[in-house]
């Protein structure tokens, strides 16, 4: 009987053991091994010693299903399916140290391991361990951050443990950090409303800029706004960085316009680093925009706009603004903080009585002429145009990277209604992003590097192959033709050859 409208049919296969769809995945396991990030887990987090899976087979498990475009705890299910990968994963937790590792220990699983990846029901329990912790009222209206739970401190302790790798390998002197919130819209009846008016919550990142990677995440309710304990965040993000790193910069928009954020950078209040140079997205007040309208008009220069072409016609200017508020002080002590301002025409009219309801700051200049205005602080002593291009190259990459979380990777489809629950999950999903980038950037290398991970899923990650055993290794075989096998080869290549992790 036909099967649809085309003249073909599906049917069962019994044969082809060994099959995978997902045979790029192998070089992200040759990272994940390779950089010790099972036993950092079971070593750091520490809530599976015993019984059943370890810590590190748990966050495998679920690294692997962010990587592989999972978007719920059922993924795991998909996985465990694909035949091949599994036998990969197997091998993997077989090989070098990780063979010692707690997961892979005889008698952890008393009626046998029938799974090589843990069932949903024991993932969601997992999550639950990893996000419980001390019960802090949250209330609407009320900013209340409960402190991270013993689990969550042990998943950002395997972050640091991976950051830490990649910069053995690739060494950076300077961490540019770039801090910027981001608003995870839930229907979950537990979360509370954000800025927008959206159930949500908000968590704060810290990306590290010269590596690619986040070096930190603090997964927070909607209404905790951005600049909130920002300063405390900002000290746990420095302390998280590895050895090498000599010089500090800070950028962040106005949600880091926090006063003992500002000071602790430009006094060099921190032991390890001293002062770090910074610039950051300045609220417009009134008293500010005061200053902005006494700027002479000669003092206005072009700040030209660089496009495809070459340079635009200038439609910004900028200036230096003599702006003192109270904050900073009159000592001759005090650090230098320069206030740098922007402004744009507005070009289409503005009905009377809608001037101060517009989406931005506006300011009437010169012949009342209305501008678009907007400013930000700097100890930096660079020229103007040079520090305001600096500060706005954080604005794509921090989107990107919220954007890579929420749509590409599984932290926008949060799991749960516990806060703590979405916290870990929120977590892992940071790991995974980070291990995507650190396998585009040390394996893959070239124009890979610079790829979208949903091309990279589409191109590389679902090679179908087939996993063969002999003399007690194993073979994933993948057409000769197909243009991603070289790929394949020069990635685990280059990972070998960076020594990541023993030789094996």
């Amino acid at each position: 009987m036909p099967q649809g409208v085309l003249p073909f049919q599906y049917q069962a296969e019994s044969m082809g053991k060994g099959q995978t769809a997902r045979g790029g995945l192998g070089v992200y396991l040759d990272f994940l091994y390779g950089a010790g990030l099972p036993c950092a887990a079971d070593q750091a987090i520490g809530l599976r010693k015993r019984q059943g899976y370890s810590d590190g087979q748990m966050v495998v498990a679920l690294t692997l299903l962010n990587l592989a475009g999972g978007e719920a705890v059922g993924g795991l299910e998909t996985l465990e399916q694909d035949e091949g990968l599994m036998a990969l994963v197997r091998q993997a937790e077989a090989w070098g140290p990780g063979a010692k590792a707690p997961g892979v220990r005889p008698g952890r699983f008393r009626r046998g391991r029938e799974r090589t990846l843990p069932a949903p029901s024991s993932v969601f329990r997992y999550l639950e361990a990893l996000g419980e912790g001390e019960a802090t009222p949250r209330v609407s209206g009320q900013a209340v951050i409960p402190p991270p739970a013993p689990g969550l401190v042990g998943l950002r302790a395997v972050n640091t443990h991976l950051v830490g790798v990649v910069q053995r390998v690739r060494p950076q002197q300077t961490a540019t950090l770039d801090m910027d919130a981001t608003v995870v819209e839930t229907g979950k009846a537990e979360a509370l409303r954000c800025y927008l008016g959206a159930k949500a919550y908000q968590p704060l990142q810290t990306y590290w800029s010269e590596q690619d990677l986040l070096l930190h995440t603090e997964f927070r309710d909607g209404n905790v706004p951005a600049g909130y304990e920002q300063r405390r965040v900002f000290q746990e993000s420095l302390a998280m960085l590895p050895a090498g790193v000599e010089e500090v910069r800070l950028r962040s928009d106005t949600a880091g316009y926090q006063v003992d954020l500002l000071r602790y950078c430009a006094e060099g209040k921190d032991e390890r680093f001293g002062v770090i140079r910074f610039a950051v997205g300045a609220d417009m007040t009134p008293e500010l925009q005061q200053a902005v309208r006494e700027v002479l008009a000669g003092e206005w220069q072009p700040l030209p706009r660089q496009t495809a072409t070459g340079r635009g016609t200038p439609e910004q200017e900028w200036a230096e603004v003599n702006f003192v508020p109270n904050w900073i002080g009159h000592k001759k002590t005090s650090p230098d903080y320069r206030y740098l301002a922007i402004r744009e025409p507005v070009r289409q009219a503005v009905l009377p009585g809608m001037e101060g309801q517009l989406p931005f700051p506006a300011v009437a200049l010169g012949e009342g002429r209305l501008y678009k205005v907007t400013a930000l602080i700097t100890n930096r002593e660079a020229p103007g145009p040079e520090v305001i291009r600096w500060y706005r190259e954080r604005c794509g990459k921090s989107e990107e990277v919220h954007r890579v979380l929420k749509d590409e990777l599984a932290g926008g489809k949060l799991p749960s209604g516990s806060f703590g629950e979405n916290a870990a999950w929120w977590a892992i999903a940071a790991l995974a992003f980070n291990v995507h980038t650190a396998v585009k950037g040390l394996a893959l290398g070239g124009a890979w590097a610079t790829k979208r991970l949903k091309t990279i899923r589409f191109q590389l990650l679902t090679v179908p192959g087939r996993v063969i055993e002999r003399g007690r290794r194993l073979f994933l075989r993948i057409r000769e033709a197909h243009p991603a096998l070289p790929v394949l080869l020069q990635g685990r290549g280059r990972l070998r050859a960076l020594c990541v992790g023993p030789p094996g």
